[in-house]
């Protein structure tokens, strides 16, 4: 099923593939699941323009979503490109390891957004993350905060975009700017149809078909290896037989995921574990999960202050499996694909998504092609597609959220009628996406898409955490320090992204011994520490504002009415955020226990 000279997925730009040479050979059932699969994303599209009547229904839902479904969406809009391709290929490499960018990268953070930060946000009524920094701080803070966050979404959808493009031209055989334009077109058209609303209801769909795409691979590749135990058996023998020039990781760290030595690269456990805890853990995890409107702007389209709280608490269940459809193909795909093994023994066979030869990038493709019937195989094309366009969708409609209400209302033309706003975020959905087609050659650029995605969190989420968690919790942080503080932290990431081995490829400059995503969590703890510095010294020597002012941006001057649904306290347990988060919370500490 699938042609032994594939193009890549992360390294290059592929060129084109004759019609006749794709890499899966899809039968007329798969191809028709894709189309019944694309008329039910125009649809909701079409469904949901019908209740768009202001900006507020565009950019967010009218606030009138049921937590389910926002949960969902919460989730889905952060399973895309990487999410499925990059964690298969960790998975492949370094093994069970991988599950620290789920357990501990990402559930704590969520739980914390939802308990702690989700009622500032959805209590004060803002629209943007960077309008609630406006309202904390000051203009300047929000100006920053606003471009950069701009900036970062439209990288981010190339990467989506070149990803979705990549897979399109490998199965398909289609020329990558086709593959591209016509990505881009399928998901501008739902975008701006039926703004947010079409995008979350899409994620929902899109969350559906990804695990019904993924399971039928863990299950069957599962079978064929003798089970988890099997797995673990295959891995030990191979780990064991491996030539030492192949530096596999030794069986124990990769059937552990403490402390993390095959994932981090760090000799010293002790190390290991202050890497994945503080810079994954920490920094990373809570700057992307807590301050980034891609996925704040999921829990704002909730119908109630409770509703937003339970979002990411909600998305914190299926979150915390879903290691198991993504990390859990790529190591079975180690023991059981011909390419991926001889790739892990130290070899270098031909082939691949590149053409110059198979990566753990291809660990999902060829998994497919080795266990997957037709129909299954459209399934999984199918869910791949899904979840390369709810990452492209969400960034979308996220920046175009932020370029109307943050940076066209209050810096370019100011005062107008809802309806011009509404028309300016449809035309801002059209040139982000065409943005994007360009962003996404950047992104071909790049050896490592999964290092190139974790340096842009470092530049822009790490600094706004260490801003956000100041400010909210100390009322004499003042606007000038917010400014600073962000400048300084983002252009310190910049400096050691620059100085290590390759997070820029030939631009790095090698002068610290600092490569792949330990460049990126260095960065990032450098862009955290620099932050708090220059916002505690510049605010010791500068004026706040009053705290009358802070009610609701601040932890100390908003009532606790303000901050909860009166209401919440009657629901039974099962609805109550906390109670919720502590379930959620208790479960990962098992599955940390487990693995």
């Amino acid at each position: 099923m699938v042609a032994a000279g594939a193009q890549a997925l992360v390294q290059g730009v592929p060129a084109a593939l004759p019609a006749a040479d794709t890499l899966i050979d899809a039968s007329p059932v798969d191809y028709l699941i894709l189309v019944v699969y694309f008329v039910f994303v125009l649809g909701i599209g079409l469904i949901a323009r019908r209740s768009v009547s202001d900006s507020v229904d565009f950019f967010l839902s009218g606030r009138s979503l049921p937590a389910w479904v926002t949960g969902l969406a919460f989730i889905s809009a952060n399973l895309g490109a990487v999410e499925i391709m990059g964690m298969s290929a960790n998975g492949a490499q370094f093994g069970i390891s991988t599950v620290h960018y789920f357990w501990v990268g990402a559930i704590p953070a969520m739980l914390f957004l939802g308990i702690v930060m989700m009622p500032f946000y959805y209590g004060s009524k803002v629209r943007s993350v960077p309008e609630f920094m406006l309202r904390r701080f000051d203009k300047r803070a929000h100006l920053v905060n606003a471009i950069s966050f701009a900036v970062a979404q439209l990288l981010i959808a190339g990467v989506n975009l070149y990803l979705l493009g990549s897979i399109v031209h490998a199965l398909l055989g289609w020329p990558l700017w086709i593959a591209l334009a016509v990505a881009a077109a399928i998901v501008l058209s739902y975008i701006t149809l039926g703004g947010l609303s079409a995008a979350i209801y899409n994620e929902v769909l899109q969350f559906f078909v990804i695990v019904a795409s993924l399971l039928p691979l863990v299950l069957i590749g599962l079978h064929r290896v003798g089970g988890y135990g099997g797995l673990k058996d295959k891995i030990t023998e191979m780990a064991a037989n491996a030539p030492a020039e192949a530096a596999v990781p030794p069986a124990d760290q990769q059937l552990s995921s403490w402390p993390g030595q095959a994932l981090t690269g760090f000799d010293s456990p002790v190390l290991s574990v202050i890497g994945i805890v503080f810079g994954l853990g920490f920094v990373l995890s809570f700057g992307y999960w807590t301050t980034n409107f891609v996925e704040v702007q999921r829990a704002m389209a909730s119908d109630s202050i409770a509703a937003a709280r339970k979002t990411p608490v909600i998305g914190a269940f299926p979150k915390m499996f879903v290691p198991f459809l993504t990390i859990f193909p790529g190591m079975i795909a180690a023991v059981l694909v011909p390419e991926i093994v001889e790739l892990k023994n130290g070899g270098s066979p031909p082939g691949g998504a590149s053409g110059q030869g198979v990566a753990y990038n291809d660990s999902l493709l060829y998994l497919m092609r080795d266990v997957l019937p037709n129909g299954l195989l459209g399934l999984a094309l199918t869910g791949l597609l899904a979840a390369f366009m709810a990452g492209m969708a969400a960034n979308i409609s996220a920046f175009n959220t932020v370029f109307s209400y943050d940076l066209w209302e209050n810096y370019i033309r100011k005062d107008r009628s809802d309806d011009y706003y509404l028309r300016i975020g449809r035309l801002a959905t059209i040139g982000a996406t065409v943005v994007a087609i360009f962003t996404a050659l950047i992104a071909s650029s790049f050896s490592n898409i999964m290092n190139y995605l974790q340096t842009l969190f470092g530049f822009f989420n790490a600094p706004l955490f260490a801003t956000f968690i100041l400010g909210m919790f100390w009322k004499r942080m003042t606007p000038a320090a917010g400014w600073s503080g962000l400048v300084s932290g983002t252009l310190s990431a910049v400096v050691v992204a620059f100085l290590s081995e390759d997070a820029f490829g030939s631009a790095s400059l090698g002068v610290l011994p600092l490569s792949g995503q330990g460049a990126a969590f260095v960065a990032a703890s450098t862009a955290f520490v620099v932050d708090i510095a220059v916002s505690v010294a510049v605010t010791m020597v500068t004026q706040p504002k009053p705290a009358e002012q802070l009610v609701g941006l601040v932890y100390s001057e908003t009532p606790v009415e303000t901050r909860t649904d009166p209401n919440e306290a009657s629901y039974p347990w099962y609805r109550r955020t906390v109670p919720l988060a502590g379930v959620a919370l208790g479960m990962v500490i098992v599955l940390n226990i487990l693995f």
